[in-house]
């Protein structure tokens, strides 16, 4: 049986396979800033944690195709963020978010958490289980992150499914001009050898335009 505590305690450990080291200051690319759009939870749930899977203990999963997703919050410099609070958001697999004036509610999934926090330590590394992105009318598959230091808000962003084809037809995909940041949001979605569960696994490192000493 499927062991909640250990899958939550061994997180930075996971994080850690899937995150490549090995950034420099003069190869980053500042991550761009995206709008949050209209689908930020407006009532947040009570389990809030980095397992957006399984809901507190429930014992029935999501649907949908289980993705690893975990990286490094960086500051300008490429150092890492210590106690970065990192929040992602998505719709479900039938394209309903956790919120009141989603689109296709009544099939909405309620075994999903649809949003989810993980506080980073000292590597600045972050690391979730959810489900694959999926498209719904307007929009090509993506995951919302927001990144908050201190309390305050540095950054909103969505990461993108490397060649998916509605990407070049959605205009928030579209308004990031510069290839280089396009490049950095998105990301891999790729299948982990052996997993029965067809799962896979995706690394998105977000680079901040701030470093510790600003206000």
């Amino acid at each position: 049986m499927f062991n909640r505590r250990m899958f939550l305690g061994s997180t930075l450990l996971t994080s850690s396979f899937y995150t490549v080291p090995g950034l420099f200051a003069d190869q980053l690319t500042l991550t761009p800033k995206q709008t949050d759009g209209p689908f930020y939870p407006d009532k947040l749930p009570l389990d809030t944690d980095n397992d957006l899977i399984i809901i507190n203990d429930k014992l029935t999963p999501a649907v949908g195709q289980i993705t690893h997703i975990a990286g490094k919050i960086l500051d300008a410099n490429g150092n890492p963020i210590k106690n970065a609070v990192v929040e992602i958001w998505q719709c479900d697999n039938n394209g309903a978010y956790l919120h009141s004036k989603t689109s296709n509610k009544a099939k909405q999934d309620s075994n999903f958490q649809g949003f989810g926090r993980f506080a980073t330590a000292s590597s600045g590394e972050y690391y979730f289980r959810t489900i694959k992105p999926v498209a719904y009318p307007g929009r090509t598959p993506h995951i919302h992150f927001k990144i908050k230091v201190a309390g305050k808000a540095l950054l909103s962003t969505q990461c993108y499914v490397k060649g998916e084809p509605q990407n070049d037809k959605d205009g928030i995909y579209r308004s990031v001009k510069d290839e280089k940041q396009r490049q950095s949001i998105t990301i891999d979605f790729a299948p982990i050898p052996g997993s029965k569960l067809k799962e896979l696994s995706a690394n998105f490192n977000l680079v901040l335009g701030y470093t510790p000493n600003m206000p």
